[in-house]
This record gives C-alpha cells, structure tokens and sequence, in this order.
C-alpha cells in the first residue's frame, strides 16, 4: 500500500509533469520548433526514372504576434529556400486563426513580402485557405501577386520540369470560402472546372487546401496537396487527435494517404488556430521529391 508520504510526492511530480507538458504545448513547440518532413514517391501517372521534382509546401502559417511573428516567417523562407526546391507551393490560411490570444496581426503585406523571397527555379505557386476568405481575400491575392506569387483558384498550368517530364500544376479554390450559418459553409471550388483545364496526358498536383476534397479527386491526378487540418494541432499518447477540423474525422488528419491508387499528402502545418497550442505535431514544411529512383507507389 502507498503511504502518504509517496502518495503526495507523486501528485506534486504529476503536476510539475502536467505543468512541464503545458509549457511545452503551449510555448515551445508552436513557437520553436520546425522540422522539415520529406516524402519520396513515383505515384501513378509520373514518368518513372526522370529526375525528381522536389516540390516544397508551406501551409497555415496563420501570421500574427506572438505565434508567427514576421521573424519566424523570414526563418521558414530561409530554411524552405536552403532545401533547392524545384518548385515551392503555399497550401493556405496565412491569416491568423487566433482571435483571444494574440498580441498583434502581422500587416498582410509584411507577411506577402517575406514570402516574395522564395526561390526556386520552376517558381512558387499559391492558393487562398478559409481564414483567408474569411477576411480580406482580394488584398491577400494583390499582396502575393505583387511579390511574385500568383494565386491558383480553379486553374491549371502546365509546368516545364527538367529532362522533359512536364506535369500540370493545378490550384482549387477554397471549399469553406463561405461561412452560411449552423456550420455549413459555401465553396468556390470547381473541381470538374479546374480538371478540364488539362489538356493533354501529363500527370496532374491538385493543391486544394481542404483535404475532404480527395474522394472527388479522379485518378486523373498523380498527387493532391492539402492543409488546413494542421494534423489535429495536438495528438496525444493513446488518446490520439482531439479535434481535426474534417468531415471525415482522422481519415485526412495528416500525413501520406493512399486510397484506390489516388495519393494525398496532408501537411501538419506551421501555425496555429483556435488556440495557440500545439503538441505532437511540430510546424514543418514539406519536401515532396517525385520520380527519380522514388518508389513506384
């Protein structure tokens, strides 16, 4: 039997554990951290044995003091650049999802201007998320614009890759770009308007920053790159993903996914929303490397 004595030792180390687990969650890992998640893959479609095209992705970085501060832009733009990226995407949501618990709003154009130092030589491409619908899309679509970053909605571009595998990047528009009222939403997304787009056989990147778009996504598409779902924002031992703001639940919460042949890679993010927290899944940004000597997926 435990004593008193032990019994309240470990309810004191309990708490200091809890309140450790806190701090971190709360300060460290949403502020600090950034991992870079690679992934190598041949799907479907590409031409197997050219030279990869590494693709890089930044999503939700939801600007604003003290979470993402301008400083910590500038170090993702340095660290996604220092990867050579052929081609670097922005996936979504650079407005701040934090209403209670930020000090400040980083200025749109602040925020546009850092992200005009991206480099990569097939060019750096974006699309708007909810957040950015939710406040001020056409001057968030100018800022970008005026930094060199054009904004894909419903639209499809065939991109000139090294050694002759061409592919079509193609850019959906936001699914949740209207809020309704009782937690229904109206898109502006097209996907069957986006696809005609394409017009010959070369493969396919959707970049749509909802994931619950991938069970209408045809196999068609070699790869579809999302966000938003920030991985859950805090997963848990045993307890798994809180929240993950999806129809679909954990289906699409992160990660590489694999259904009927149709491939999707879900980014954790950078940002945060709601709340300014994050635990067990550090902000990163994604290398995407295709082709090459990848696995065939």
């Amino acid at each position: 039997m435990i004593s008193r004595r032990s019994f309240l030792k470990l309810t004191g180390l309990t708490a200091l554990a809890g309140l450790g687990l806190s701090s971190y969650a709360f300060a460290i890992e949403p502020r600090f951290r950034l991992e870079v998640t690679r992934y190598r893959l041949t799907p479907p479609g590409w031409p197997a044995g050219s030279r990869p095209v590494r693709i890089a992705a930044i999503a939700d970085t939801h600007a604003c003091d003290p979470w993402m501060p301008l400083s910590r832009i500038e170090e993702i733009v340095s660290i996604t650049n220092a990867l050579e990226p052929d081609l670097i995407v922005l996936l979504g949501d650079y407005i701040a999802g934090l209403r209670r618990f930020r000090t400040a709003a980083v200025p749109i154009g602040d925020w546009a201007r850092a992200f005009g130092a991206l480099r990569a030589p097939l060019g750096v491409r974006a699309i708007l998320g909810n957040h950015d619908w939710w406040t001020e899309p056409e001057h968030i679509r100018s800022a970008l614009a005026e930094n060199g970053i054009p904004v894909m909605e419903n639209d499809a571009e065939r991109i000139a890759a090294p050694d002759g595998a061409d592919f079509w990047l193609a850019g959906l528009g936001d699914q949740l770009a209207h809020p309704l009222g009782g937690g229904r939403f109206g898109g502006v997304d097209d996907l069957p308007g986006t696809l005609a787009k394409v017009t010959d056989d070369k493969p396919v990147i959707l970049l749509a920053h909802e994931p619950d778009i991938f069970p209408k996504v045809p196999e068609r598409v070699s790869l579809t790159m999302s966000g938003h779902t920030h991985g859950g924002q805090v997963n848990l031992p045993l307890l798994g993903r809180l929240v993950v703001p999806s129809r679909y639940g954990d289906r699409y919460a992160y990660g590489h996914i694999v259904e009927d042949s149709r491939h999707l890679i879900v980014s954790g993010g950078l940002g945060c929303s709601k709340l300014p927290v994050r635990f067990g899944v550090p902000p990163e940004v994604l290398l995407v490397e295709l082709g090459g000597d990848a696995p065939v997926a």
